[in-house]
């Protein structure tokens, strides 16, 4: 499958010197295109950045747009697919287009799919956030 194998070449991009824990994700253009993301680790934790986060925030400031998007495949070596964090989700819901397939995957060749809305079912975006004025 080209996604997963996008993702283990996103996978060997990754900078975990702390935690020798390597994550990869592809995120796939509507036109066949793929944007690479890869953890990058820091001495300060709280600083580091997941692979997801990294293909999505790289692929907006190539000047990409939700519309853009048909899925995302994440990788690691996991005993079963790897599984985004809380943080991830939340990007996801609000910058992935509705119907943008997930794939979570190992590499070991397991992997499970998802839509966003499953991954964080009570997710919000913009358009949800009621602002009042006072």
């Amino acid at each position: 499958m080209k996604n997963i194998d996008q993702a283990k070449a996103a996978r060997e991009k990754a900078y975990a010197p702390y935690s020798n824990y390597r994550v990869g994700a592809a995120l796939e253009l509507n036109n066949g295109e793929f944007v690479h993301g890869a953890n990058i680790e820091n001495a300060s934790f709280g600083l580091s950045n997941c692979a997801e986060r990294s293909a999505i925030y790289s692929a907006y400031s190539q000047g990409y747009k939700k519309n853009d998007f048909k899925s995302l495949t994440i990788i690691a070596n996991h005993k079963k697919p790897v599984s985004p964090c809380g943080a991830c989700r939340q990007v996801m819901y609000e910058l992935l287009p509705e119907g943008c397939e997930i794939i979570l995957a190992n590499i070991k060749g397991d992997q499970i799919k998802f839509s966003k809305e499953e991954l964080l079912p009570y997710g919000f975006n913009f358009e949800e956030i009621n602002i009042e004025s006072s």
